[in-house]
């Protein structure tokens, strides 16, 4: 009989932490979900994603702010996890640009008080999200983990960035094992609906135009978000460890002599954001009428994840088409809003 663990899933009530934290009580462990339940976006959509995980026997939820000390002391004294799936943060690239403020609170400062929890409560292993958008002005593709990543576009991305380089110094210092994950566009049902797929069919579905940046010929590596969490759980069981191969003369970013490791965790597969598009349409029967526009600030041009590191050390390979996915995300749609739209068969 395997193991239970004791698990802190923070931003438990968010798209890609709601989703670990079920597939993590699926497989039997006990999880504490925290989340603060803000209102950067619709509120009673992380109540419900909530409902569900509360229908867990071996759940429990606790409402508190990252950037909290004495609440996120508290949280990790009586919680004695064994684990720890950092996945809390403020979200959306472009919304840095106009609160900058919130993004080092939560992102910056809440990052801390998670990796102190960590560290002075005994955590065998901390896995936090990052992000794709940390390569930045790289261009060279597929973005590998072992590029440089020192010109991040936003400060979203910086933030990031700054997590990954305060992970490894607490895994130098204190010799806490931490894995950090680049997330890359991760799309599928219950996803945020401040996100470009939830966007699109809100307004397909309204008969209103759709904003395109970059005339749709920018490319994402859209991954699916049950290919997503997979690698997470799996990222999380393979405890990161030094590198015994790390040569400081010629150091590797993504390892280290300490117990420190950054993965890529997306889809390898590159589609253009008109395709994406043309998709959603073929699943929705209803074409979509193109708003046309430039590319944002600090939007990326490009992304494609080389996940070869994460396959070849943890087993991590997405099995999820596009089509498929897209086609899961509008069943979840119409179902959640009540919608009497009859889907096109894909």
């Amino acid at each position: 009989m395997a193991k239970i663990v004791k698990l802190l899933v923070t931003g438990a009530a968010g798209f890609i932490g709601f989703h670990t934290a079920r597939l993590l009580l699926e497989r039997g462990d006990e999880v504490e979900g925290l989340d603060n339940l803000n209102a950067y976006y619709d509120p009673t959509l992380k109540e419900a994603r909530l409902d569900i995980l509360k229908g867990y026997e071996r759940f429990r939820f606790v409402k508190a702010d990252l950037s909290d000390r004495q609440a996120m002391e508290a949280v990790f004294q009586t919680g004695k996890f064994q684990r720890v799936v950092h996945l809390g943060a403020q979200a959306g690239v472009r919304y840095s640009i106009e609160n900058p403020h919130a993004y080092v609170q939560s992102n910056v400062v809440g990052f801390l008080q998670v990796i102190e929890g960590c560290r002075r409560n005994g955590v065998e292993h901390l896995v936090y999200a990052s992000t794709s958008s940390v390569y930045g002005a790289n261009t060279q593709m597929p973005f590998s983990e072992k590029h440089g990543v020192d010109h991040p576009m936003t400060l979203y991305a910086a933030t990031k960035r700054s997590n990954e380089l305060m992970a490894h110094s607490y895994s130098s210092l204190f010799g806490l094992p931490t894995t950090g994950l680049r997330f890359f566009t991760v799309y599928g049902p219950w996803g945020r609906p401040d996100m470009a797929l939830f966007l699109f069919t809100k307004n397909i579905l309204a008969g209103l135009p759709i904003e395109v940046f970059n005339d749709g010929y920018h490319q994402r590596d859209f991954t699916y978000v049950d290919d997503v969490v997979k690698g997470v759980v799996a990222a999380l069981d393979h405890v990161a460890t030094p590198d015994l191969k790390w040569d400081s003369d010629h150091p590797n970013p993504d390892t280290s002599n300490a117990p420190f490791r950054i993965y890529n965790i997306g889809n390898h597969t590159p589609v253009s954001l008109l395709r994406y598009i043309e998709v959603l349409e073929q699943c929705l029967g209803r074409k979509a009428q193109k708003n046309l526009l430039p590319m944002q600030i600090g939007d990326l041009p490009d992304t494609w994840a080389d996940v070869e590191a994460l396959a070849g050390e943890v087993g991590y390979r997405p099995s999820t088409e596009l089509e498929q996915g897209v086609k899961q995300f509008v069943e979840w749609y119409l179902e959640y809003y009540h919608s009497d739209l009859k889907l096109i068969p894909t």
